[in-house]
Order: C-alpha cells, then structure tokens, then sequence
C-alpha cells in the first residue's frame, strides 16, 4: 500500500470541499476568467488565435502543477480554476466568431464533450464523486470536465445576450435563479448531488461571465464601461481576500 493509499481520502482531497465559500469563489474566477479572457483578445487585440494559445499555455503548466502536487493547495486549485474558466472563454468565442459556428451548436457541442467526459469518468472509476478526490485518473478526468463546463458556461451565457437579446443583468438573473433551484433540489435531497454540483458549475459560469460583461461593456450595451485590467484587478484582489478569510476558519460543507 502507497503512502497516499494508507491516508483517509479526506485527508488528501486534490478538490477543495464543496462550502459556500467554495461557490463564491468560482463565480468570482468565472467573472475574473470573462474580463481576463477579453482583455487579451479584445484589449490587447492578440486575437482569439494568440489569446487561446496564451491561455492554453498557461492551462497545461498550472494543471500540470496542480496533479503532479500530492497535497492540497488552495492557491494553485484557485489559480486551476481561473486558467479553466479564462480557457473557456477564449473556446467560446473561438467557436464562434472564428469558427463562425453560433453559440447554440457551439453549446451543444460543448454538452456533448462535458457528458462524454463524464461518461468515461464512470467508466474508469465507478463513481463520480467530486470530494473527496484523491485518485489521480479521476483528477484528470475532473479537469476535463471543468474546462467543459467552463467553456459551456460562457456559450450559454452569450447566448442569452446575444442570441435570446437579454441585457447582462437579465441573463445573469436567469441563471442567478437556476442556481437557487439547484440549490433547492439539493436541500429536498430529490436529485443526486453530482448531478445538482455539474449543473450548477456550469451555471456558475454565465452567472460570472454576465457579471462580468456588466463591468466591462460599454454602456450603450448595458455595461459599466470598466476598463478590463482594472476590472480583473478587482475581482483578484476580492478572490484572493475571500480565499484567504475562507481558509483561515472552519467552512460548513454544502457536499
């Protein structure tokens, strides 16, 4: 028996546990991922070309990082989080604008990737709890799927405003409202946890993104009109003071 084998899987979790804290924060990396995914490809003007090849760069060395380290670490899962969610936004906007194939087959697609991705999971493991996660092949499989789900998120929440012609604020009250349902369900104990985590992970995004389109557009389109390195700046300093507040007392877990 490993060393990690004869420790209590609780005890060597690579996923944070799944707290109220835990929610805040990825919405306040899906909102730092949206401003700091625009703000290479639209404020830089790299393109979605560099951006995502930037961003795909930076992904594979934190998530390299994150699996090969056998402890938790707050601040590099964080950081895993927020290179996933900044990935997806370029993915979103590469399937669309450069690709040119639409938010809605884009998020079809992205649905598809997300329930194989899952499926294969299952397959390999036999379960898909998300924490405790301590084995790696369902680590890399729990990735995938973030970056599914984060690539997802921002396709559904563009589709909202550009597609279905909501403003930032009514789209992220649309999926501000499915996120309290989740949340319901989850305390009627009606549908599978796993299940209600991966619906409202993908929800979590839009919610963020929206937000984050609410800061930084202009304001004939019903933004604020932020620039997006002051806006991502923000959100970090926010993130990392949570983070830290969050991880110096004890958390109720919403697992």
């Amino acid at each position: 028996m490993t060393e990690e084998e004869s420790v209590h899987p609780a005890t060597v979790s690579k996923v944070a546990e799944i707290t109220l804290a835990f929610w805040i924060l990825k919405i306040l990396a899906t909102t730092l991922g949206e401003t700091a995914g625009d703000y290479l490809s639209m404020s830089l003007e790299l393109g979605y070309y560099v951006g995502l090849a930037i961003t795909f760069a930076v992904l594979i060395a934190v998530l390299a990082a994150q699996i090969k380290s056998r402890a938790f670490h707050p601040l590099l899962f964080w950081l895993a989080i927020i290179a996933t969610t900044t990935a997806g936004t370029e993915v979103s906007d590469f399937m669309d604008r450069s690709l040119g194939l639409g938010y809605a087959l884009g998020s079809a697609l992205l649905v598809a990737g997300l329930l194989l991705t899952l499926a294969c999971w299952y397959m390999r493991v036999g379960d898909l709890t998300v924490y405790p996660l301590y084995r790696k092949d369902s680590e890399i499989y729990f990735w995938l799927a973030v970056l599914f789900s984060n690539s997802l998120g921002t396709a559904f929440g563009d589709f909202l405003t550009d597609n279905v012609g909501l403003s930032f604020l009514q789209g992220a009250a649309v999926t501000a409202a499915i996120i309290l349902i989740v949340g319901a369900l989850h305390y009627s104990k009606s549908l599978s946890d796993v299940l209600l985590f991966w619906i409202a992970f993908v929800f979590t995004r839009p919610f963020g993104a929206t937000f984050g389109d609410f800061l930084t557009k202009p304001a004939e389109a019903g933004g604020l009109n932020l620039p997006r390195d002051y806006a991502s700046l923000t959100t970090l300093v926010l993130l990392l003071a949570i983070l830290y507040i969050s991880n110096r007392r004890p958390a109720k877990s919403f697992e």
